[in-house]
């Protein structure tokens, strides 16, 4: 049962005892600049990536920010203003995927979070059956290894370049931030939600070192049990936020939002709770001290420098949940720009900030909710994907006289019957043509690119064109996509917000590069790319390039 005394209330501000190269729009020309090889390369090398956060988040709200987290990145680093993930499935295995691998999704496999595998089976994009995660239950979809990713990353590079004297050690809330960040080579952890551990698979370990152990038995996720979310601000802080409680999302929205199970003690209801706040990311953040005590990070004896990967996941489920236009969204990035700023502190007293080299981004953006979007006067609407398709398949039949050629879809990918399409002498052109102008009559959707079109290139005409034929695989991806029109969402429920369109609102996001050593601080103008972090820290790090990176060194930020 929920807890009857639910007075203790919390905010959590603590972390610890809390087909196309080249970019969709021309670069301006940068400077060359180049790390004076007299330079020692960091110690430690921090890639930090919250989930789900949009770049015009960071802006609105950086004068909230306290002194340590955001704002110091903000000022003390390089602050890219015209930063993407370039690609136009932007959802979070996607964009993880981009970061340290300077690859597009063509090339690095990794095409949304879950796709239909050639034999028709749904596959999720870290699932690995070979392995199984240490010390706690396994279903066969779970994340346990990075054998989807196609090709290497950074950290995979740096260990070899090392002689595997470099420590990669990755940790999130979500399986796919953490395996996707660990490339080949290094080490994930990741947040159970049945237990509220980190664990990590046998991909990585046999079994788990001390440091890990004795985290795992502290069980410091129980803590939170029956306090509760607050906001951090004044009221007036958020006067400029969406009408406040929620008129878009089900349940109560409001604060306190209390962390309980039903059982009346910690259990894996109360768990799930934890993911949607503030405490997942402040429990991701303890557990990164953790390593960086444990495994020495930024202390390497051999000199070399180490890479720590850390992905904060509750903003996204934040956002999915309120929208970012919410007071929920406002108050969270602020607990996490408090968190970081701990995290910083932290970092100062172990290896010293001198000796670190921070990057932070995110893996999409997110779009308001419909519901907000067309009090804007936007034509935002909810999709119902069922229902779409059913009205599509119908369409096909009457039109070709073949039942069920669409033969399965994860939206916005769709996979028609090409066998059955063959069998009845159709021309594949023909069909997909069809499909194509079936849609496009249809409410909410702005573009259909047809399996013929990315085959030939042609689609790659503008922008939009250009990030989905990066996204598309010719092996593993769908034949037809389908875009919406701006802030409109596939959904079959009536509450919440999404993302994952190759709209600005979903592939704008921040890009911001702290190290004093090596970065010249101050905020940049010009066009950048996720895929632009791999090859920047490779030069920084004197190491060879991710075998599928696409992207530029930043050398208009290098000192």
């Amino acid at each position: 049962m929920r807890p009857s005394r639910l007075k203790t209330s919390l905010t959590l501000i603590t972390c610890a005892a809390l087909w196309l190269p080249g970019p969709a729009s021309a670069a301006p020309a940068a400077k060359p600049a180049q790390v004076a090889a007299s330079v020692k390369p960091p110690k430690l090398v921090v890639v930090m990536v919250i989930d789900g956060l949009p770049s015009e988040q960071v802006q609105r709200y950086r004068g909230q920010f306290g002194p340590g987290g955001l704002r110091r990145l903000l000022e003390q680093g390089a602050s890219f203003t015209d930063a993407h993930q370039a690609h136009g499935i932007t959802v979070t295995a996607v964009g993880h995927s981009a970061v340290l691998t300077g690859a597009y999704p063509y090339r690095h496999g990794i095409i949304g979070n879950n796709w239909i595998a050639p034999d028709g089976r749904q596959v999720y994009c870290t699932e690995d059956t070979r392995y199984h995660y240490i010390d706690e239950e396994t279903d066969p979809h779970d994340g346990t290894s990075p054998a989807n990713l196609r090709v290497d990353t950074l950290g995979d590079q740096l260990r070899y370049a090392s002689g595997n004297r470099s420590k990669v050690v990755t940790v999130s809330g979500k399986d796919r931030g953490a395996i996707l960040l660990a490339g080949k080579t290094g080490t994930a952890y990741m947040y159970m939600d049945k237990t509220g551990d980190f664990a990590s698979s046998t991909y990585y370990l046999d079994r788990y070192p001390a440091w890990a152990e004795r985290f795992r038995a502290a069980k410091p996720q129980d803590r939170y049990y029956a306090k509760s979310w607050t906001p951090l601000l004044d009221d007036r802080a958020y006067a400029d936020d969406a009408p406040y409680p929620e008129p878009t999302t089900s349940g109560t929205n409001r604060f306190p939002f209390t962390f309980y199970s039903d059982s009346g003690k910690p259990a894996a209801d109360y768990y799930v709770r934890l993911k949607k706040s503030p405490a997942v990311d402040a429990l991701t953040l303890e557990f990164a001290e953790a390593a960086v005590d444990g495994e020495r990070l930024g202390s390497n004896p051999t000199g070399a420098t180490d890479l720590l990967g850390v992905s904060l996941s509750g903003h996204d489920y934040v956002n999915h949940a309120y929208g970012p236009e919410s007071r929920m969204s406002h108050d969270h990035l602020q607990q996490v720009d408090r968190q970081i700023a701990q995290f910083f502190a932290f970092l100062d007293k172990r290896v010293g900030m001198d000796n670190v080299l921070v990057v932070l981004t995110a893996d999409h953006g997110f779009a308001n909710t419909a519901e907000f979007s067309r009090a804007q006067h936007a034509d935002a609407l909810r999709v119902n994907p069922r229902a779409l398709l059913d009205k599509l398949d119908a369409h096909l039949a009457e039109r070709f006289g073949v039942a069920k050629l669409v033969k399965t879809s994860l939206l916005p990918e769709i996979h028609l019957d090409y066998a059955a399409i063959e069998r009845r002498g159709l021309a594949r052109a023909d069909v997909e043509n069809a499909a194509a102008r079936f849609l496009l009559a249809q409410p909410g959707i702005a573009e259909v690119f047809t399996r013929t079109q990315l085959e030939q290139g042609v689609a790659s005409t503008s922008r939009l064109g250009t990030l989905m034929q990066r996204a598309w695989n010719r092996a593993l991806s769908g034949d037809l996509l389908v875009v919406t029109t701006p802030y409109t969402i596939f959904s079959s429920g009536t509450s919440g917000a999404s993302h994952g369109t190759p709209w600005q609102y979903d592939t704008s996001v921040p890009l911001l590069i702290m190290g004093k050593r090596w970065i010249r601080p101050g905020e940049q103008a010009g066009y950048a790319e996720v895929v632009d972090i791999a090859p920047t820290l490779a030069q920084i790090l004197h190491v060879r390039r991710p075998a599928g990176s696409e992207g530029r060194a930043l050398t208009e930020a290098l000192r």
